[in-house]
């Protein structure tokens, strides 16, 4: 019998990352397990290789950031039967798929639920697929939940 007593759903805030929210809050609530929302700040250093480039210190930035996504993550998510479930909520700084799979592996997750942009070609070549590279590294099972107009519905 498959137990899933912590469910992950990392979440970038876009609406492929809402399409897996609403999947993860689904299993959690018929499972009756805790939901883990996760964000990951990209490393300012990344971003901007020239530490003078912004005017402000890379760590006034990385903090600005973790603060903005840690109010993000607490007004999420406001589904109906939500109050029964416990959600841890976590920020966390590095490259994202690297701390996705740091996170499952800590925190022990059962399953991570995490959204994809469905780029294809050059865009794919170019940006690299997190949610790949997490279905390759992962600890657990993950779902992949692609475009919010392929919404899986039970036959009755």
């Amino acid at each position: 019998m498959i137990d899933m007593k912590k469910i992950l759903v990392p979440t970038d805030f876009s609406e492929f990352g809402e399409q897996a929210l609403v999947y993860g809050c689904e299993f959690a609530k018929r499972f009756g397990a805790e939901l883990h929302l996760l964000n990951v700040v990209q490393d300012a250093v990344a971003m901007f290789p020239e530490p003078n480039m912004m005017g402000t210190s890379m760590n006034d930035l990385v903090a600005d950031m973790q603060h903005l996504a840690q109010k993000q993550l607490a007004e999420m998510p406001d589904f109906p039967g939500m109050e029964e479930i416990k959600v841890v909520r976590e920020v966390r700084v590095g490259p994202a798929f690297l701390e996705i799979i740091r996170y499952a592996n800590k925190a022990e997750i059962d399953l991570i639920v995490i959204g994809t942009h469905g780029r294809t070609g050059i865009k794919h070549m170019l940006l690299g697929s997190v949610a790949e590279k997490v279905v390759r590294k992962a600890p657990c099972p993950v779902l992949t939940v692609s475009h919010p107009e392929r919404e899986f519905v039970m036959p009755t």
